[in-house]
């Protein structure tokens, strides 16, 4: 009897091995305190292993599942309170979602202008597709799908983001842990979750509720729809002021660590010997863009009042997942972070590529 290819041993072997690998990198830095360790304990352990030549796998199943774990429980911080304070920022997040989309042009722009040389292989619109998608701050996999629409080399887009994505991951929570420490900040999450113990059987109406609510954002093609979807769904009752359950931290913990994985096994040796140059640039790129929005977080948390290091964590270019764990594992203001995050997430997917067409067809014109 044949085996379904999914269902294969010796890749089940391979995502069992790297699993134990990623536990025990987390533990060393639990030990170490490093700021999100389930998270960046696994990312570092597989890329490094990865590269190396190991056999590493991550399921998508386990990522899939992580994903749904962390939305369902950040929604929990949605309690009418927090509702109510995000729902008056509003402006501020079209102000931050503005800033996003000028950052993505820019960078896009640096690119073809920095690698010129590199890119003299690819048309005039296909080096413009694939500057412009692989500066769009948005999802590394949804980018990638629209650059491919547009005609873009899709390995460089995908191995722009994922160095953007590590590069964030690597950089941000050490600068958090680093403010929180010598800043003597306590939690700034303006109140906490709705439920706090996780409790039998409302936990079970919390997995159903948002395992259905992840299954029909899945069915609408909409991006990261386990992610988002638990997310809706665990904020509805909150926000009507009903709480079921918390997401135990063993939970939350498995999550971290299997999203950790998904980053790691990007690293493969032929990632890191296809373009040197392609991903050297765009390294420097995102170190700029921490540091403009760096800027930018302390312009806005004057106008708002919230903290910069809030809004520097809701403003990075970094991805929804990523930022909202190292929000409430440091407690630096998950809802706020959350929104910021999740408002720009649906506004790039809108505009990327009715953006593309606009500046496709400036740069034409100029030449």
């Amino acid at each position: 009897m044949l085996i379904p290819p999914r269902f294969h041993p010796s890749r089940w072997l391979r995502a069992l091995i790297t699993l134990l690998l990623a536990g025990l990198a987390a533990q060393l830095c639990v030990a170490w305190h490093t700021p999100i360790p389930w998270m960046i304990g696994p990312l570092l352990a597989t890329a490094f292993a990865t590269m190396a030549g190991a056999p590493t796998y991550s399921s998508n199943a386990l990522r899939n599942g992580g994903q749904w774990a962390i939305g369902a429980a950040l929604g929990l911080y949605f309690t009418p309170e927090v509702t109510a304070l995000v729902l008056s920022l509003w402006w501020a997040v079209a102000l931050a979602i503005l800033w996003a989309t000028a950052l993505g042009l820019g960078f896009g722009a640096w690119l073809q202008r920095a690698l010129a040389d590199g890119l003299q292989g690819l048309t005039p619109t296909e080096r413009r597709a694939t500057t412009y998608f692989s500066g769009a701050i948005g999802g590394a996999s949804e980018m990638t799908l629209l650059a491919e629409r547009c005609g873009a080399r899709t390995d460089l887009v995908a191995a722009a983001h994922s160095v953007r994505m590590a590069v964030v991951v690597l950089s941000i929570p050490f600068a958090m842990q680093w403010a929180k420490q010598h800043w003597h900040l306590q939690a700034l999450d303006m109140t906490p979750p709705g439920p706090r113990v996780a409790e039998w059987p409302g936990l079970l109406w919390l997995a159903l509720a948002t395992g259905a609510g992840a299954w029909l954002m899945r069915l609408t093609g909409r991006a990261n729809p386990w992610f988002i979807g638990a997310l809706l769904a665990a904020m509805v009752p909150t926000m009507a002021g009903v709480h079921l359950s918390a997401v135990p931290t063993a939970l939350t913990n498995a999550a971290q660590l299997v999203i950790g994985i998904s980053l790691g096994v990007r690293f493969t040796r032929q990632f890191l010997h296809a373009a040197p140059r392609w991903l050297l640039a765009a390294v420097l790129g995102t170190l700029g863009m921490i540091a403009l929005c760096g800027a930018f977080a302390w312009v806005l948390s004057w106008a708002t009042g919230i903290h910069p290091v809030t809004l520097m964590l809701a403003t990075s270019p970094g991805g929804i997942t990523e930022m909202a764990i190292t929000a409430k594992v440091l407690q630096l203001g998950v809802p706020v972070v959350t929104a910021f995050q999740v408002c720009r997430l649906v506004a790039v997917l809108l505009l990327a590529e009715p953006m593309f067409r606009w500046w496709s067809a400036r740069s034409g014109a100029r030449k």
